[in-house]
């Protein structure tokens, strides 16, 4: 329907301005000059306004169609995804050595900002998000939600850490309670994510991976080049740990201290719809649309009474006011 609507945009601005040049046509050499023509990329300009409509209007509905505001639906009852992030609250996550600023965020307050950037290509009407935080044991804190809002707070940096006794880091743990929950979920039907800076004191064997389980992401947060205290031990990302980790759950790992997970990571998970990748293309598409249409349409009067005449006649047009001027300033003085 939009295509539909935005031809008839171009052929009915085509029209017009086919019967606007049949006007200009009765005064073009007073316009233009003894030729009666205007410069030669001038002549593309009724072809190049009707496009630039067409492409104002459907970058438009297209924009009104996928509205980045998320509408209030109500999600179905039975979800057929699931996001499982098992998450490091340890002492170490509030380093700040994370980010790509070189203002550091903490080290949780960034692995937020990491999941938000799969949690924007996400269709939260089909999909539940269930969370599991880690220290000394396991926490579930959220288990099959459908809101955002609440996972993003959760994320914010958050000292979570001082809900559990102090003592070592077990991400065995928390794998193993992620594990447990997504058991009872559908076959391939669930994305786990793990977050965390990799500084372990104890070993991790991950037991096989549920059914339910199709794709794994590992990704690592801490600057893994330079240490900082904390604790009474130095603490950096442990890039060899978090890559072995990835590989016994035959995952992917991302070296995600200063960088975004990749758009083609995202666009191949299970739990990403087609149709939520194809309305974030589509928006993206409309807002090129919406901008190249507009910004032709706003320069191309300008540069066409700027422009759009030949030098020779434009330089002639303006001997007449020049020579006024001086007669001017020559009565006034």
């Amino acid at each position: 329907m939009i295509n539909i609507i935005a031809a008839a945009v171009l052929l009915l601005a085509l029209f017009a301005e086919h019967l606007h040049a049949r006007r200009v046509q009765v005064v073009a050499r007073l316009a233009f000059g003894p030729s009666g023509r205007p410069v030669w990329w001038a002549r593309a300009a009724p072809t190049a306004r009707a496009i630039a409509l067409a492409l104002a209007v459907w970058g438009a509905l297209i924009l009104w169609q996928h509205d980045p505001i998320e509408a209030n639906e109500m999600p179905d009852a039975r979800a057929s995804r699931q996001l499982l992030v098992v998450l490091d609250v340890s002492p170490s996550m509030n380093l700040l050595d994370a980010g790509p600023s070189a203002e550091k965020n903490s080290r949780g307050a960034w692995a937020g900002q990491l999941l938000q950037g799969i949690l924007d290509r996400i269709d939260m009407k089909d999909t539940r998000i269930s969370m599991i935080a880690f220290y000394t044991k396991a926490v579930a804190l959220l288990q099959d939600s459908s809101d955002k809002n609440l996972v993003s707070g959760l994320m914010d940096g958050l000292p979570l850490y001082t809900a559990f006794k102090a003592g070592e880091t077990d991400l065995q743990a928390g794998l193993d309670e992620a594990f447990t929950m997504a058991r009872g979920w559908a076959r391939a039907s669930t994305t786990l994510v793990v977050i965390s800076d990799g500084d372990l004191t104890k070993p991790v064997v991950p037991t096989a991976r549920p059914a339910s389980i199709a794709d794994v992401i590992v990704i690592g947060v801490g600057d893994p080049s330079r240490a900082t205290s904390v604790g009474g031990h130095s603490s950096r990302q442990d890039e060899w740990v978090l890559k072995s980790l990835a590989g016994k759950l035959d995952g992917y790992y991302h070296q995600g201290n200063t960088k975004h997970l990749p758009s083609e990571v995202v666009n191949r998970l299970t739990m990403i719809a087609p149709r939520v990748g194809d309305a974030i293309s589509m928006r993206e598409a409309g807002l090129l649309a919406l901008g190249v249409g507009g910004a032709m349409l706003g320069l191309l009067g300008l540069a066409l009474m700027r422009f759009g005449v030949r030098r020779e006649y434009r330089a002639a047009l303006a001997g007449p006011r020049v020579a006024r001027n001086v007669s001017a300033a020559g009565v006034n003085s």
